[in-house]
């Protein structure tokens, strides 16, 4: 019986059920299945003296993720990889794993238990919770922060190879890519468009981190490095201006301040590229209306619609002039300055 034939009560249950899913596939990260099973299938057993675990409760937990579509159990009760368990790989140059083990931890669990606080609020569950804003948490823990700044680089690899083959960045000849961070994004479209010059702006802790990576990826000759506050200023002279995951996690204000200081630095006609999800309407699922969610909970910023976005370039100088998919929940959404 396929889902769809299941009264609304079954249906309703499975979903109650959907952290259960969730916290699986999160201890099977944490334990590092995928990577001791990546070469060949392995029972619970075997799995279990490697990963010092109780053998028949990691059968059953595999059984659950294999129920799911992560993992496979076959005949001889060995569990192997699938598609979904193979993005758990550490090695997968588009891994979940630390991302699946952050986001369903302790310190996640504990914030999404308060949620109700910041719907009746409009305030973060995370700081009450915790007493004290996300950033400075994992910047005062450091086990906790070591994870999340994993989760967070994987996510990014991920996003930047699909904004690289998503966009044509080929009429572009000086970027700006701003909280650009570690620059895996800028370098990669440094690479592949050798015409192109940089510049990677960020927080000069941040900034210090990219230069063994723009020198790998052979581009240290045509990127520049400048520590800097966005709230402030972000560098002139860019004939395009590069956001990925930033402006999700400000509020409308905050957005415009960030926006308006591109604008005054961008040259004439130049484009804002901004990396994000993007709200669909009406009742289509989407995974942009559940991290909408997350950020409610976790920071002042949220994710938006396409009017959103929109009435957001609007009221900073710039003309929304194409929202580009990618092979990923995430969108270029491009403007050019007005």
């Amino acid at each position: 019986m396929t889902i769809e034939q299941l009264p609304p009560a079954a249906i309703l249950m499975q979903m109650l059920f959907g952290y259960a899913v969730s916290r699986s596939i999160g201890v099977a990260a944490e334990l590092h299945i995928a990577d001791l099973v990546k070469d060949n299938p392995k029972t619970a057993d075997e799995l279990a003296a490697q990963t010092g675990s109780h053998p028949h409760s990691l059968y059953r937990l595999l059984r659950a993720c294999a129920s799911v579509g992560v993992f496979a159990e076959d005949a001889d009760h060995r569990f192997g990889l699938t598609p979904l368990a193979d993005c758990l790989r550490s090695d997968n140059p588009e891994s979940l794993r630390a991302f699946a083990e952050m986001l369903t931890n302790d310190t996640q669990f504990q914030m999404w238990a308060d949620l109700s606080y910041s719907v009746k609020t409009g305030e973060r569950a995370f700081d009450k919770v915790f007493g004290m804003p996300v950033f400075d948490y994992y910047s005062s823990h450091e086990k906790a922060g070591r994870l999340f700044n994993e989760a967070m680089t994987s996510l990014s690899l991920g996003a930047s190879m699909a904004v690289l083959a998503g966009y044509d960045f080929s009429g572009i000849n000086k970027l700006v890519d701003v909280g650009g961070g570690q620059g895996f994004l800028l370098a990669s479209i440094l690479k592949k468009y050798p015409h192109m010059r940089g510049m990677l702006f960020d927080p000069g802790a941040i900034v210090a981190e990219a230069s063994d990576l723009l020198e790998a990826q052979g581009v240290t000759d045509r990127c520049e490095m400048i520590e800097g506050d966005f709230f402030q200023a972000v560098p002139e002279g860019g004939d395009a201006y590069l956001m990925k995951h930033i402006i999700h996690d400000w509020n409308d204000e905050q957005c415009l301040t960030i926006l308006r200081n591109c604008r005054r630095s961008i040259v004439e006609n130049g484009k804002l590229l901004v990396v994000e999800m993007v709200i669909p309407d009406g009742n289509e699922p989407s995974m942009s209306k559940l991290l909408d969610l997350q950020m409610l909970a976790i920071l002042p910023g949220k994710e938006r619609t396409a009017n959103e976005y929109r009435a957001l370039f609007q009221q900073s100088g710039f003309k929304l002039t194409q929202i580009v998919p990618t092979m990923s929940p995430y969108s270029i959404i491009e403007g050019v300055a007005v």
